[in-house]
């Protein structure tokens, strides 16, 4: 049902998304503009900038949407995303300042002395970049679904349309003041809605959590599926059904058995109060013991939970070093003691926010079993607010929730589209503005169609890939390539190749359905367990056999790299 004050806040947060991201358009003119806002961007804002692209779908909609599907062990993608900032703190930040590159190309290219490895990297860029895009667009067409109720792919085309332009108009420059804005506007409508929730939610605090039983209907509920869904009904029960159950269309009483049932899109079904709530036929029925377990399940399933909450950890807190578009802000600022600033108080500001998906995650399992039937646990955080306050405040928060959702989609869309046209004007195609116009275009189209197409997968699984693939690649060749004087390029581009490859071998076949059970699901689906001790093992394996390829001038570099810039060498660049 269309809710006309959350389509208002949807398109409010794209106007001022678009006004602000307007004033870009006559202050950026030239490529360092573009590039990294003409590396003038103080502390405080360039943190909150940093947040603002950084807090994506994953986080705002998918971490409460995962734990509320898989259980409480998906809440280490949370400590992973904020804790990964503690080693960019403490060995990246600085040094790849004061390096002076604009791309990690650049820095690749700068620091090995290598047009190859630069391209290389280029790839990398695109590739972790356009994984962390889908699940952006796939968000923003599940926000406008909620809040219109039409199809998604009308909100990933809204969605593709407004950060292009945003982009193509004004660059990094222009998007910095629009990100800093969306954090904190994040921040307030997943707080102000969270906190409002636990003082209206009237359930037992501690039995329901704590017991052995699956979730059930508390009152007689109506369950909208707005996709065809197979269902699996636990214990017989009788529901109102209108539209087609099982390939035959209904419209009343209907007596469901044990098993699973076929429902096509735009069906509803009520069911009596009391009723265990049937779940999507692909996921696990949880008990809430289950559920609460610390450690990660695979779609629901105990698959090598140890191994599997092992390399959710390795790839969000080593990923986070090698996201591009985070990386690429610290060019923005003045200098390395500015970056270690930023980092500072970027750690501060993502700790206020993940307080709060988490308990959205515990009332939406309390309160909106629904979701585990129709298959829309990701919008938990779209919803609850509808469903468990009544009237006018139940609007409104729905309303909040859905501002910073789109806020999420845009300000991180934003930041990887701009890293996807850096690299592909500045490192592969000739240098200038109409060239990254062209480039963000063209990246932007792309991705856009390739969201069309991942709609079945949940949105933080789809960024932890992206992460995964960060911290197999960008990760090793930072940290080796800003504390390890024995890198070498030839070293670099096979870790880069074993590395990078792997892992994204690793996230293509389980995207096709390939090994869902066993070790294969665990090594497949969550690869950074053994892609990032490949990588490293590689980049140091072969540099040690190609010791003739060490820059000459690799000295000079790393002083480059670490000396203050009061008594540094002049800067090193591409």
């Amino acid at each position: 049902m269309t809710e006309p004050l959350v389509l208002g806040a949807i398109v409010a947060v794209a106007v001022v998304t678009a006004v602000l991201g307007a004033r870009g358009v006559r202050v950026a003119r030239t490529p360092a503009d573009f590039l990294v806002a003409a590396r003038r961007v103080p502390p405080t804002l360039n943190a909150s900038a940093i947040c603002g692209e950084y807090l994506s779908a994953a986080s705002f909609l998918g971490i409460a949407g995962l734990a509320l599907q898989d259980g409480l062990g998906a809440l280490w993608y949370a400590v992973g995303y904020a804790a990964g900032y503690l080693v960019l703190l403490a060995a990246v930040a600085a040094p790849l300042r004061r390096f002076g590159a604009y791309t990690i190309p650049d820095f690749a290219e700068g620091r090995l002395d290598s047009p190859l490895l630069r391209r290389a990297a280029t790839v990398m860029v695109l590739v972790i970049c356009g994984f962390y895009l889908l699940p952006q667009l796939q968000g923003a067409g599940l926000t406008v679904q909620e809040a219109v109720g039409g199809p998604s792919w009308i909100g990933v085309v809204v969605l593709g349309v407004v950060v292009v332009l945003g982009i193509a108009s004004g660059g990094m420059k222009g998007i910095t003041f629009v990100q800093a804005f969306q954090y904190w506007l994040k921040l307030v409508a997943i707080a102000v809605p969270a906190l409002v929730l636990l003082l209206l939610v009237q359930h037992p605090a501690l039995t329901p959590v704590h017991g052995a039983a699956p979730p059930v209907f508390h009152k007689a509920t109506r369950v909208e599926f707005p996709d065809a869904e197979s269902m699996r009904v636990q214990r017989a029960v009788t529901v109102r059904a209108v539209g087609t159950v099982d390939g035959i269309r209904r419209d009343g009483t209907l007596a469901l058995g044990p098993g699973d049932h076929s429902i096509g899109a735009g069906t509803t079904l009520s069911f009596p109060a009391g009723t265990p709530a049937p779940t999507v036929s692909s996921d696990a029925l949880l008990s809430y013991r289950q559920w609460e377990s610390p450690l990660v399940r695979i779609g629901g399933h105990v698959i090598h939970p140890l191994a599997s909450t092992y390399g959710v950890v390795l790839a969000t807190f080593l990923g986070a070093i090698g996201l591009p578009h985070i990386l690429v802000r610290f060019y923005t600022n003045r200098d390395g003691e500015a970056a270690r600033k930023t980092t500072s108080v970027v750690l501060l500001l993502l700790a206020c926010f993940y307080v709060f998906p988490a308990i959205f995650a515990l009332l939406g399992r309390l309160e909106a079993p629904q979701l585990y039937t129709s298959g829309q646990t990701d919008s938990v955080v779209l919803v609850l607010p509808r469903l468990a306050a009544a009237g006018t405040l139940g609007v409104v928060l729905s309303a909040l929730t859905a501002a910073g959702a789109f806020a999420a989609f845009l300000s991180t869309s934003s930041g990887l589209l701009i890293s996807m046209a850096g690299a592909v004007s500045h490192d592969l195609l000739g240098r200038g503005v109409r060239t990254f116009r062209i480039s963000a275009v063209a990246a932007g189209v792309v991705v856009t169609l390739g969201a069309l197409v991942v709609g079945g997968i949940a949105i933080n699984v789809l960024v932890g890939w992206a992460f995964a693939i960060a911290a197999s690649s960008f990760c090793p060749l930072l940290l080796l390539g800003i504390w390890w004087p024995g890198l070498t390029w030839k070293g670099a581009i096979w870790g880069l190749a074993l590395g990078g490859g792997a892992s994204s071998l690793g996230v293509i076949l389980t995207i096709a359905g390939i090994g869902k059970t066993g070790w294969p699901a665990v090594l497949l689906g969550e690869p950074a367990i053994w892609t990032v001790p490949l990588a490293f093992a590689t980049m140091v394996g072969v540099s040690l056999l190609t010791r003739r390829d060490i820059p000459r001038d690799v000295t000079r570099k790393l002083l480059a790299l670490h000396l203050p810039e009061r008594v540094r060498l002049p800067e090193v660049s591409a």
